[in-house]
């Protein structure tokens, strides 16, 4: 919250209106900008406050449009709040009975991404970078000007995987569940040829329509190397269930090979990270292996 520019406005405001605008240099047209910059930021303000209070589901204004967010647990509870990134094509429900779990010990919160659940549609296709704009806003509403615990499912694991190292103030530690990888497009171009039949063409063409933006949050994936966001608590679960072998059958014991890569990938995010595989576990980890994913975020709660 920048009480200083607030205050600064404030008196602007004060001054045109007590002193006269004619006696102190205000112009009508001054006077209203004041007022109007003044409310914009006591509303923004307000939003700060809300935020870091939160407890429920409200609707905060971040930037241009209107996002959704989901809070639990005690305000007060000790250690970083936990950040919730739902998977491509859910939205902060389907991780409801996770952060219900998580709220125990720490303060949890999710949120649904442009495009997910109640928030806003995007304005048009997004990048990385503009996901994190919206990231970058419900952090600042929901963790008092703290840095918080990112918990991403596939693609909000790909998600908190690229905003992390660019953003190493607002990023305390990492829990990426079965994130999508971080070369994910060039794998599945490479790995199933353009030439396939059958499901594995399917499969093909409707994970790279996907990759291309055709998605709720209209998300267009690029490929690139993993950065370093430092020495802080990365842990990494990948699913022990081979599910990707039967999806084809023909080329799935390669893309499974692909997603392990990735996952290793992903340890490059931090000098303290660890792989670990939830052996009777799908893509849907925090759903058929809750403890696992509970531990690990637990354990990075605790040394973030």
């Amino acid at each position: 919250m920048n009480r200083k520019r607030i205050g600064k406005t404030a008196a602007t405001v004060a001054g045109c209106v007590l002193a006269g605008a004619a006696l102190v240099g205000c112009g009508s047209s001054e006077v209203d900008d004041a007022v109007e910059e003044f409310e914009s930021e006591m509303d923004s303000a307000a939003d700060e406050v809300a935020g870091a209070l939160l407890t429920g589901t409200e609707t905060f204004t971040i930037g241009d449009h209107t996002v959704n967010i989901s809070c639990s647990g005690d305000p007060e509870a000790d250690g970083p709040t936990v950040l919730l990134l739902h998977g491509g094509g859910d939205d902060l429900t389907a991780m409801a009975d996770f952060q219900e779990a998580i709220s125990a010990d720490s303060r949890a919160c999710s949120y649904d991404r442009l495009g997910a659940g109640a928030s806003d549609r995007p304005d048009g296709p997004q990048d990385y970078a503009a996901v994190g704009e919206t990231l970058n806003g419900v952090i600042d509403t929901i963790g008092g000007g703290e840095p918080v615990v990112l918990v991403g499912h596939s693609m909000g694991g790909l998600i908190a995987g690229r905003y992390a190292p660019d953003h190493q103030d607002k990023v305390a530690g990492l829990v990426l569940l079965d994130a999508t990888s971080p070369t994910a497009v060039g794998d599945m171009e490479e790995r199933i040829p353009e030439d396939a039949t059958g499901p594995s063409a399917e499969l093909r063409a409707g994970t790279l329509a996907v990759f291309a933006g055709e998605n709720h949050e209209q998300l267009v994936f690029t490929d690139g190397e993993v950065e370093s966001a430092g020495d802080i608590p990365v842990r990494v679960i990948q699913h022990g269930v081979q599910y990707l072998a039967e999806a084809s059958p023909e080329y799935g014991a390669g893309l499974e090979e692909d997603w392990t890569a990735g996952q290793n990938a992903w340890l490059a995010l931090s000098s303290d990270s660890r792989l670990d595989t939830a052996e009777g576990s799908g893509h849907y980890i925090y759903v058929d292996a809750p403890d696992v994913a509970l531990e690990a975020v637990q354990d990075v709660v605790s040394r973030a």
